[in-house]
């Protein structure tokens, strides 16, 4: 019996109404092929400007899955979550753009909400996802060691300026900066970035976080080295713990290019680094923070039997927990309830740039297994004790 059932508490801040909404759009998720050709027509349909497609998305993914279309609007979400212990991280959720112009204004965006965090106990982070700041096709060029061009190392340079203007924004306001995980092939780039940041702002407390997906192979040993690393040069350490979210992609793209497959070979092995990845926490709370960023109630539990283990109270300021806005409120609402420090990952955004967003986590709610279920009985479970009052 999970201790996350209680559904009074979990949709506590839901009307019925919305349940019922709920209820029907996660039935239309669970069927994978209906959602393979409603994200088709809804990509088709925002891209050639139908009328009407924009407010059907509004009232009904945008409405579960994003706080709002700009920050300020998603303020009334902040503040709802806060009342239950629950903070808030703003991901600026616009996806599949790459032009320099966007690039900054993101870079800008972010910077934004490094003011409006500062102080303010409802915003424990910032996030920023690296293509948000640059090419994916030029951070994998640098990480495959390719010779650039003279107008692409100006461009890796603007890459670089955009991480260092926000590491120090961040360091300047003690703002904590989690930096998003990528696919394999860009990620040691990115860690290469962070990890200078690391070295030059994290030297009295961990400001500058990188993400963790343990899905993939190799991790534990990567943990250990950047703990090496860190204890060397006198720094301290902050991670975000993710399983991850781009396993067909990876497989695919080892397969046709040949080279071993970097993702674990079954849930089972995901969640079993998931967990050394606790461990390796517990171990090093001297100098480790950790965001536990899962849907998965046993990872949860087992992060909460550790901490008991240790005496470490509820709210210990460097174990954090996180699910994403729309899901799993089960787990984020007992979190709060008990004094843990909860947060959601807040995406915010016009609705027409978040549907790349909102059409991912559509197909990532198909793709694993049983979350949709585990939904869907949720909200029938509560819809039902209403209905029984």
């Amino acid at each position: 019996m999970s201790i996350f059932n209680d559904t009074k508490i979990a949709f506590q801040d839901k009307t019925t109404e919305q349940l019922k909404k709920a209820k029907w759009m996660f039935k239309a998720i669970e069927n994978p092929a209906l959602t393979g050709v409603g994200i088709g027509l809804l990509n088709f349909s925002i891209r050639n400007n139908f009328p009407f497609v924009e407010g059907i998305v509004r009232k009904t993914l945008f409405e579960q899955f994003v706080g709002g279309e700009t920050r300020e609007k998603s303020m009334e979400v902040v503040q709802k979550l806060f009342k239950h212990h629950i903070g808030s991280i703003f991901d600026y959720s616009i996806e599949g753009k790459e032009d320099e112009q966007t690039f900054d204004h993101t870079c800008e965006e972010i910077k934004q909400n490094i003011k409006f965090a500062e102080g303010n106990p409802a915003i424990p982070f910032v996030v920023f996802k690296p293509t948000g700041f640059g090419r994916l096709d030029l951070y994998a060029e640098v990480q495959a060691g390719k010779e650039l061009t003279t107008s692409e190392k100006a461009e890796w340079e603007r890459i670089v300026k955009r991480y260092e203007e926000v590491c120090q924004l961040a360091y300047e306001k003690n703002v904590i900066l989690m930096v998003d995980a990528e696919e394999t092939w860009i990620q040691t780039a990115v860690d290469n970035l962070v990890n200078e940041m690391k070295a030059k702002y994290n030297k009295e407390k961990a400001i500058v976080w990188n993400t963790i997906q343990m899905y993939r192979t190799g991790r534990i040993e990567y943990l250990e080295e950047d703990l090496k690393r860190a204890n060397e040069k006198g720094y301290y350490l902050g991670y975000k713990f993710v399983r991850g979210a781009y396993m067909e992609k990876e497989r695919a793209r080892a397969q046709e290019m040949g080279y071993p497959d970097p993702i674990q070979p079954n849930k089972q092995a995901t969640d079993d680094n998931y967990n050394a990845g606790i461990d390796f926490v517990m171990r090093n709370l001297d100098k480790v923070s950790a965001f536990f960023g899962t849907h998965n109630e046993k990872s949860t539990e087992l992060v909460m039997d550790r901490m008991k283990t240790l005496n470490l109270p509820n709210d210990y300021e460097k174990i954090h927990f996180g699910q994403l806005y729309g899901m799993s409120d089960n787990i984020t609402y007992f979190l709060g309830d008990s004094n843990y420090n909860a947060t959601k990952y807040l995406p915010y955004g016009p609705v027409k740039d978040v549907v790349p967003y909102l059409t991912r986590r559509a197909q990532e709610n198909t793709s694993v297994a049983g979350q949709t279920g585990r939904e869907l009985g949720l909200i029938e479970k509560e819809l039902k004790r209403r209905k029984g009052l």
